[in-house]
């Protein structure tokens, strides 16, 4: 095993921090929760940074897939990128110093993925990447900045599909770090769907007569480069009115959505049916039991791949390239010509063929897991090395926390704003770092500021 990355070493139980922060890494995260509460030789914590955490989007996934209640929630809330990766930073890496954990696993491509893998590794902490790989080569979007840093962090990086494979290797990670295991996502599918068919949601949306579900189909819109553009936005409901003269459309609106519509007021073909969020069974009932769906989701493609259900994607390109290579996704973007032509020929019985990827199976989370303890038992460090390797990270934290309040400041944030933050921190913390000699003077001024404030 290379000494380039982290390793760890199973003790009594590996104890494993998962981290979500919005509604698709719920998603992802409850079969791996699952799979991971299986065995006792693993010790699952939740954390949950509150990037979305909204009562109709988030909550009701906890309830609806079983998850537990986090064991944390950084409570971040909504703001710029840079401010909530910031806060996360900020907000996680106490936690992680207290509590040690043995492995931090992240999924997908939201500020939190980032956010955490960031503060991990700088406390020496391995992390795994749940769905790395993938690339939409588009760096205006920022899941993509997200994706290509966070895959440069971790350590053990599991892929849903070939392409995934090719990009990680031509970023330089080695191969041995690389896992071809499926798509969580699509063991959740797998797990729910027969549940979701049970939904009332057909019902209570009037989609059902004598025969099942009426003919009808999905819209989901939440990209800022289909959103925030008033004159893109009204482009694309120009199509989606073209298509709901054929068929009813069913929208849930996402927030960011909804906030843009009702600046403008835009109006809309009567069978396009804006309704709220849904949750995760609802939506995947609305999902498998559609005869089209339009979206700008990456999940989506997948999910809709994974039933079989034809989609058209309302962007340029895809992460998810074998959604289109092997499913049944085709890229459309957002030429209202090309989505009323495509979408006719669906509705019209000639949709695009498509099949199943290799590994979408339901069975992922199961073969991330059995790796994960593969590679504990297996490490190269034993445990109390790894364990002396943290600690003097930790030491480091503890002596800043240490020096900020013997110098009479009430948190660190107010000692940071000091110049003397430059001079005294850096002189004794780094120094240290390095050479006993230092680290001595460094205890002997801090014993002096103590006595001192």
């Amino acid at each position: 095993m290379s000494n380039n990355f982290r390793v760890f070493h199973m003790a009594n139980r590996l104890k494993i921090f998962n981290i979500v922060g919005a509604r698709p890494n719920l998603v992802k995260i409850a079969p791996l929760m699952c799979e991971m509460g299986k065995h006792v030789s693993i010790q699952p914590i939740l954390l949950h940074t509150g990037q979305h955490y909204d009562e109709r989007l988030s909550d009701v996934f906890f309830r609806q897939m079983g998850i537990p209640t986090p064991d944390f929630n950084l409570e971040v809330g909504s703001g710029s990128h840079a401010w909530q990766t910031a806060e996360i930073l900020k907000r996680i890496e106490p936690l992680l110093v207290e509590n040690k954990p043995d492995l931090v696993l992240v999924v997908g491509d939201v500020n939190s993925t980032l956010a955490a893998s960031l503060a991990s590794v700088k406390l020496g902490i391995p992390v795994a990447h749940v769905e790395a790989g993938l690339r939409s080569f588009d760096r205006t979007m920022p899941e993509e900045i997200n994706r290509v840093l966070t895959d440069a962090l971790a350590d053990h990086l599991f892929v849903t599909e070939e392409d995934a494979i090719g990009n990680l290797l031509k970023e330089g990670r080695p191969r041995n770090r690389i896992h071809l295991i499926g798509n969580v996502m699509i063991d959740a599918l797998h797990q729910f769907l027969s549940l979701a068919q049970k939904s009332n949601i057909g019902s209570e949306l009037g989609l059902l007569n004598g025969n099942g579900f009426v003919p009808f189909a999905v819209l989901t819109l939440h990209r800022p480069s289909n959103v925030d553009s008033m004159q893109t936005l009204e482009k694309l409901l120009s199509a989606i009115d073209a298509v709901a003269e054929e068929l009813p459309v069913i929208f849930p609106v996402h927030p960011r959505t909804e906030s843009r519509l009702k600046d403008a007021s835009v109006k809309h073909h009567p069978r396009l049916r804006l309704i709220p969020p849904v949750g995760y069974l609802d939506f995947l009932c609305l999902l498998d039991r559609s005869s089209l769906v339009l979206t700008d989701s990456g999940g989506i493609q997948e999910e809709t791949t994974a039933l079989g259900v034809p989609c058209l994607t309302l962007r340029e390109n895809t992460e998810r390239p074998i959604t289109v290579t092997e499913g049944t996704n085709q890229l459309v973007g957002q030429d209202p010509l090309k989505i009323v032509t495509a979408a006719r020929e669906i509705l019209a019985g000639k949709p695009k063929g498509g099949r199943v990827p290799q590994l979408w199976d339901g069975h992922a989370a199961e073969r991330i897991v059995k790796i994960l303890l593969r590679e504990a038992s297996s490490g190269t460090l034993t445990l109390n090395q790894l364990r002396t390797n943290n600690e003097e990270i930790i030491e480091e934290y503890y002596n800043q926390q240490r020096l900020h309040s013997a110098l009479g400041y009430r948190s660190p944030e107010e000692f940071e704003r000091k110049a003397e933050w430059q001079a005294e921190s850096r002189s004794i913390l780094s120094r240290g770092k390095t050479n006993r000699p230092a680290r001595a003077e460094g205890e002997k001024r801090l014993r002096s500021a103590t006595r001192n404030p």
